[in-house]
């Protein structure tokens, strides 16, 4: 049957929040310790553009795009997230996220995709230059995480067809 990719519903929060939590887990997927309540999650993205990968009736990743900026002129810009189960890791399903991310992105106006990952994410690294990002800086120690300072690597993709 193999994975699909359907809009974010409320009934996939159990699920998405499980798959947050294991990502939170590794220490190397973002600085938030805790799983937020669905609420405050929710909040963060731009709703009509929140996905989850669905193998089997099952939820194996979910991926987001929040705004970067309220200001108008940043509309085309968002930040991209992507997490998936780490039992259904490395089989495609990270890529298949984000190729509709890209897509959908696209579709919705948005002209540059961006991403801060610790350097240590070797698999997330490598997902974002595949799928065209290129990386444009490097944060030495931006924050502390269990009380050590954490870098980050900065990446971007740029639509070449939203914004030309």
């Amino acid at each position: 049957m193999g994975v699909s990719i359907s809009l974010f519903e409320r009934s996939h929060w159990a699920a998405v929040s499980e798959i947050y939590g294991l990502g939170i887990a590794t220490g190397n997927a973002t600085f938030e310790t805790t799983v937020p309540d669905f609420d405050s999650w929710l909040k963060k993205f731009h709703a009509h553009l929140l996905w989850v990968a669905i193998d089997n009736g099952v939820v194996v990743g979910w991926a987001g795009l929040q705004p970067v900026s309220v200001r108008e002129v940043y509309r085309g810009v968002v930040e991209v997230t992507i997490y998936v189960h780490p039992g259904h890791a490395g089989k495609g399903i990270g890529t298949t996220l984000m190729r509709h991310l890209v897509e959908q992105s696209e579709a919705a106006g948005i002209w540059t995709l961006y991403a801060s990952i610790f350097p240590e994410n070797t698999a997330s690294i490598k997902l974002h230059e595949a799928a065209g990002f290129r990386e444009i800086g490097y944060r030495e120690r931006i924050a502390q995480m269990d009380g050590k300072w954490r870098n980050t690597v900065l990446f971007e993709r740029r639509s070449e067809i939203v914004g030309i």
